[in-house]
């Protein structure tokens, strides 16, 4: 089964995600906020170059976590990465290679982005005592 199928069939077996199919090769979806640790999570992923890429941005803004401690997470995660954009954006993106792609390999991918989207949020919520660890306050 070609890539764009096996997305499809694995996106379509996994109740409670808001899946969009927004192009030929790409796919909106949303982790709904019980759980994305309290925020819901928007997920993109597109088909390009023989990649599957997954990307989200985990916080936006002002949020309290250092920028330099995420290219320390980034030695330590596997298929993931992290980035920051100049208005302080932290995003997660992970790639893998299209060819011989199985369903499995996209819920591993997408588990591994939810995970690193939890990690980034629990510190971030956690390093902010004035907000009481509320993630619409961070």
């Amino acid at each position: 089964m070609a890539a764009p199928e096996v997305i499809d069939a694995y996106l379509g077996s996994v109740p409670g995600l808001g899946v969009r199919r927004l192009a030929h090769g790409e796919w909106g979806l949303t982790i709904p906020a019980e759980s994305a640790g309290g925020e819901a999570l928007d997920v993109g992923l597109r088909l390009a170059d023989g990649l599957l890429r997954v990307q989200a941005v985990v916080l936006r803004g002002e949020h309290g976590v250092d920028p330099w401690m995420l290219l320390w997470w980034n030695r330590q995660t596997r298929l993931v990465r992290f980035g920051c954009t100049r208005s302080r954006d932290v995003w997660v993106h992970a790639d893998v290679a299209a060819p011989g792609l199985a369903e499995r390999d996209v819920d591993r991918l997408l588990g591994l982005v939810a995970e690193a989207a939890l990690a980034v949020r629990s510190h971030a919520w956690s390093a902010a005592p004035a907000a009481g660890g509320d993630p619409q306050a961070a």
